[in-house]
């Protein structure tokens, strides 16, 4: 966390959170949702500017119910999010050889402990930290991850090549059990409602 976030939040503790204002979509990107987006149930408007982007990286963090934020200044900002809370690519690193690489949406590394394809054709990711982090594969690099797996016919398991000794089993999971399987919550704005209607 950014030094001078710690020193907002002791400044301001007590600052309102903020819910549906920002989304992570499917491709990694963060969307700036407004009012009109929000209402029509939209991704948002992307967000371009570098040093923001930075910034929300730096801060992005989960707290004890399973809801992702980006902590601006003294103000939570809960994401929003289009199916997880990592989004990674996949790539081959020709200056080490052609080893695979897996990078998150915030440049960091990721190293699979499992790998899954669920019942939509999507593939994720869970590494061993704990808890752990569950990452889906960004759409454009299927056809690098078909072309280092060996798939099943029916397309529901298999083995990811992921080093020249370590292979992963391609588990199956339904994307409807995702946030419950790996403990995230998919939409702090539909949890919040809830929690106040309750």
């Amino acid at each position: 966390m950014d030094e001078i976030v710690k020193q907002a939040l002791a400044k301001w503790p007590n600052v309102p959170h903020c819910t549906g204002w920002l989304l992570l979509d499917r491709r990694g990107d963060w969307r700036m949702r407004d009012e009109a987006a929000q209402a029509a149930g939209a991704s948002g408007t992307p967000i371009h500017h570098a040093a923001l982007i930075g910034f929300i990286c730096r801060n992005y963090e989960c707290d004890e119910r399973g809801q992702w934020f980006f902590q601006n200044g003294p103000q939570r900002v809960y994401v929003e999010l289009a199916y997880t809370p990592w989004i990674v690519r996949l790539a081959r690193d020709e200056a080490g050889g052609g080893a695979l690489t897996l990078t998150d949406q915030n440049g960091g590394a990721f190293e699979p402990a499992m790998a899954f394809v669920d019942d939509e054709g999507g593939i994720l990711f869970a590494d061993a930290s704990e808890p752990v982090r569950v990452a889906a594969l960004h759409d454009h690099d299927l056809d690098l991850f078909a072309d280092v797996s060996t798939l099943a016919d029916d397309g529901l398991g298999g083995l990811f090549h992921w080093r020249a000794d370590i292979d992963l089993p391609l588990q199956a999971v339904r994307r409807a059990e995702v946030a419950a399987r790996f403990g995230f919550v998919a939409s702090p704005a539909a949890a919040s409602a809830g929690r106040a209607a309750g």
